[in-house]
């Protein structure tokens, strides 16, 4: 059976997300990160990092790796799309959110949310937050006129850079000015699959 490993409230969220899509029987098993280090742990994940997936003895890690192998194992089109351009564009919008947009929302929501106040900088979640405008642009201009990344039909591309982006919702980042984007989340983050993850400890 496919494991899962890590707390819904980090990147593990990413595989359980996919898992719920895809209607996958799995065990999750919620490492919390002061866990990662232990010897039992690092025998599955030598980095020490959440998420992990063990699919009947498959181990794979980085969480935009755990779920595109999801996809295309289990996943049909529409979700896994069928052609290869279109796989293209999943690969591409879901690295995207990795190296354009990740780091600095980690920025606001620690600055803003899970540090001490005492070690708080908002300048630095506020120059996040303004470094955050260029790409979410490209985002929004993107999505005009579609309902979903790849057209009208929701994939492991929205659901990976929706799954980045859902960041932005714990410190209530502003995105009135991208309100295409805005609505493009809402639709991802109200999936019932989404709802079943965020359930998970």
């Amino acid at each position: 059976m496919l494991k899962i490993y890590g707390t819904s409230m980090s990147r593990a969220a990413r595989p359980l997300w996919a898992a719920e899509e895809l209607g996958l029987q799995f065990e999750h098993i919620p490492v919390a990160v002061p866990d990662t280090r232990k010897p039992e742990y690092l025998k599955v994940n030598p980095n020490g990092h959440i998420p992990t997936i063990d699919d009947d003895g498959t181990i794979v890690w980085e969480s935009m790796a755990t779920t595109l192998y999801l996809a295309e194992k289990y996943g049909k089109a529409p979700f896994w799309p069928s052609k290869v351009e279109d796989r293209a564009h999943a690969y591409q919008w879901s690295f995207w959110a990795i190296t354009e947009t990740e780091g600095n929302l980690l920025t606001i929501v620690r600055n803003r949310m899970f540090l001490p106040k005492d070690q708080r900088d908002e300048k630095a979640a506020a120059a996040a937050a303004e470094t955050l405008k260029a790409p979410l642009q490209v985002l929004e201009d993107h999505l005009r006129g579609r309902q979903y990344l790849l057209g009208s039909d929701f994939t492991i591309a929205d659901l990976n850079v929706a799954s980045v982006l859902i960041l932005g919702t714990f410190v209530q980042l502003d995105l009135s000015a991208t309100p295409v984007t805005k609505s493009w989340l809402d639709r991802c983050l109200g999936r019932r699959s989404m709802e079943k993850t965020l359930g998970y400890k």
